[in-house]
């Protein structure tokens, strides 16, 4: 439903050598105004946190490549062109970054990336999604709106709504392997020379012209998967989980239905619709593939983003969309490490229920579907990747010019310490 009020806003073809397949029969088995950050981060319980990077603008998903975090910054747009998006008023700027966090600290590496936010910086979509290695980075862009309205951003529209590749200054032998709209295989730029971002998919265009879900065009990409069959992709405002092949060939893998909650108090009745309910799209917003070769994906929904509302779904291509764990609030990103799936909840009780900045939490997701708290308190946590034992969050991903990421030390079994 897309007059309804969602966090959308919060939110070719490149293949890993090593990365599984998705193919095989083994996969059938199986509130105004920009928030206020904490002045440092509140997590309850005892786990070990780690600030490690500060000063982020509004960051969002996050990868782990060797020593290194690369950080998507949806930035804090600018001056216009402007546009009136799923979250109001947007206007555009070159404010987008990523982030690299390594043993020497934090360094923007990527500057300059298109970005759409409010005034005050708050509601940014922009870069959502980020991998590199060997110098290379392939990055999501998010738009939050209706593909047409790209058009009046002028030049700086066609890099919203994709997916984009590049090279950082220098790159070395191994790295990320990609095929380019003309099927050619190779790398982009030279050793120190910074290329791109060149769009490898127009993933707002494909929406514009086969609206999946037949609910209206609406695109705004947000996380990513590298697999050998290309690269996996949620439009959160699509509502699909999409597959950028070689060539940047692009097919609809999963649409994700929306559901009737009920309404909040006083909210006007909607025509055709069930006295005391109001129709949520499901807004999926990162996607990983399992240690079985199926994809997994999260789940934000939109308005009235109930507390309990969001599913993580398991996707076999070929095949609907079963629900995995259910009885989760406003997921937002998801990782699999030691044979757990771990769930990042940007808030725990909902995103209606809490009139300034939200409070969520890291979860691990047991076998049978149940769900366990690893670490709780978060501020607007958002992104995850987890190495070695530890967690690394996004927190206060909803903040200009404040949002941090921190480290969460796990035990072997995942539990915090």
């Amino acid at each position: 439903m897309r007059s309804s009020t969602k966090i959308a806003a919060l939110a070719a073809s490149l293949t890993l050598i090593t990365a599984p397949t998705l193919t095989g029969s083994a996969l059938a088995a199986g509130p105004s105004g920009p928030p206020h950050p904490p002045d440092t981060p509140g997590v309850s319980g005892s786990p070990t946190v780690t600030e490690v990077a500060t000063g982020l603008d509004n960051p969002r998903l996050l990868s782990r490549t060797g020593g290194s975090l690369y950080v998507a910054e949806a930035g804090v747009g600018g001056t216009g062109p402007c546009i009136e998006g799923g979250e109001g008023r947007a206007c555009y700027g070159p404010t987008g970054a990523v982030t690299r966090i390594d043993r020497s600290g934090q360094r923007r590496v990527l500057t300059g990336l298109p970005s759409l936010a409010g005034e005050d910086g708050s509601a940014a979509t922009g870069p959502s999604d980020v991998a590199a290695a060997g110098g290379q980075y392939l990055l999501s862009l998010g738009l939050g709106a209706d593909p047409v309205l790209r058009s009046d951003l002028g030049p700086a529209g066609r890099l919203l709504g994709v997916l984009a590749t590049g090279t950082f200054r220098t790159h070395g032998p191994r790295g990320l392997a990609f095929r380019t709209r003309d099927g050619q295989r190779g790398h982009h730029g030279h050793p120190g020379r910074t290329r791109g971002p060149d769009v490898l998919a127009d993933l707002a265009r494909y929406e514009a012209l086969q609206d999946p879900d037949q609910d209206g065009p609406d695109s705004n990409p947000t996380g990513f998967a590298l697999t050998r069959d290309g690269v996996v992709v949620t439009d959160s405002g699509g509502n699909t989980l999409l597959l950028v092949r070689p060539g940047a060939r692009t097919r609809t893998l999963a649409v994700f239905p929306e559901r009737l909650f009920p309404a909040p108090e006083g909210f006007p009745q909607i025509p055709g619709v069930p006295e005391g309910q109001i129709p949520s799209d499901a807004v999926p917003t990162s996607v990983v593939q399992g240690p079985d070769g199926a994809l997994y994906v999260s789940q934000l929904t939109g308005f009235p983003f109930p507390a309990g509302g969001s599913t993580i779904w398991r996707v076999v291509p070929g095949m609907p969309p079963t629900q995995y764990a259910t009885g989760l609030t406003n997921v937002t990103d998801l990782a699999w490490h030691r044979g757990s799936l771990y769930a990042v909840q940007l808030s725990d009780v909902g995103l209606a229920a809490e009139p300034g900045l939200p409070t969520g939490s890291l979860r691990r997701i047991d076998r049978d579907g149940g769900q366990t708290a690893v670490a709780s308190g978060l501020p607007a946590p958002y992104g995850v990747a987890l190495d070695r034992g530890s967690a690394y969050v996004t927190t206060c991903a909803v903040c200009p010019d404040a949002g941090s990421v921190v480290r969460i030390d796990l035990l072997p079994d995942g539990r915090t310490t």
